[in-house]
């Protein structure tokens, strides 16, 4: 077994397996935030997943545990997949950092927003995955994942569930992050923007449904 290496080469994409970048990242130096988290945080989903979903990045439970999307944007996530018609064990979950950057506040560990240096630095972790995978649809959760993806003039708050030309995949599309969901202000606004969440993911989930019957 090779010696995982702290770096990864685009040229390197499309000739290793999901196992071996996991491995590979472990030991991922590219910029400071290794120095603070926990461990990496490698994206989780079978090697044939069709839709692959990239958030911006691992919060304090994913850190702690070494998974994406275990926290609880991750459970309100999974029940929106549900509600909307697809499969989870069709899904791989990612995000465009490895790497959980933090600030204290008090005992908590509170999240703060990649730099654009750090989201560079793990990109080219995220394009090894996506060209492992070569996913028949990508979903972007929130807007540092749908700018950094798609451009920066990208507004996830226009365009939210809607098909955009990408070469990401055959099918890309954005959405917010469960987490902006969990922020709302009572149980209404919650209830409310769940919904919205879910309609905005049922056209992959349509999508999906007539690959399957072709």
């Amino acid at each position: 077994m090779p010696k995982p290496s702290s770096r990864f080469s685009s040229a390197d994409q499309r000739s290793v397996e999901l196992e071996e970048l996991r491995e590979r990242a472990k030991d991922c130096t590219a910029c400071e935030l290794y120095k603070h988290a926990t461990q990496t945080v490698f994206g989780e989903g079978p090697q044939a997943a069709r839709v692959v979903i990239i958030g911006e990045q691992p919060g304090d439970q994913e850190d702690r545990q070494g998974r994406p999307f275990v926290g609880p944007a991750g459970t309100l996530l999974d029940r929106a997949l549900s509600a909307s018609g697809i499969e989870r064990g069709q899904v791989y979950v990612t995000n465009m950092v490895k790497h959980f950057k933090w600030e204290p506040r008090g005992k908590r560990r509170i999240h703060k927003k990649p730099s654009a240096l750090e989201i560079s630095a793990c990109r080219p972790w995220l394009d090894g995955e996506l060209a492992s995978i070569r996913p028949h649809v990508v979903i972007l959760l929130g807007a540092t994942a749908a700018q950094s993806l798609l451009g920066r003039q990208f507004l996830v708050t226009e365009k939210r569930g809607q098909w955009v030309p990408s070469s990401l995949a055959p099918h890309v599309l954005a959405t917010v992050h469960p987490s902006s969901i969990l922020r709302a202000e009572d149980e209404k606004a919650r209830h409310e923007e769940f919904s919205r969440l879910v309609d905005d993911l049922k056209p992959v989930a349509e999508l999906l449904r007539m690959r399957k019957a072709a």
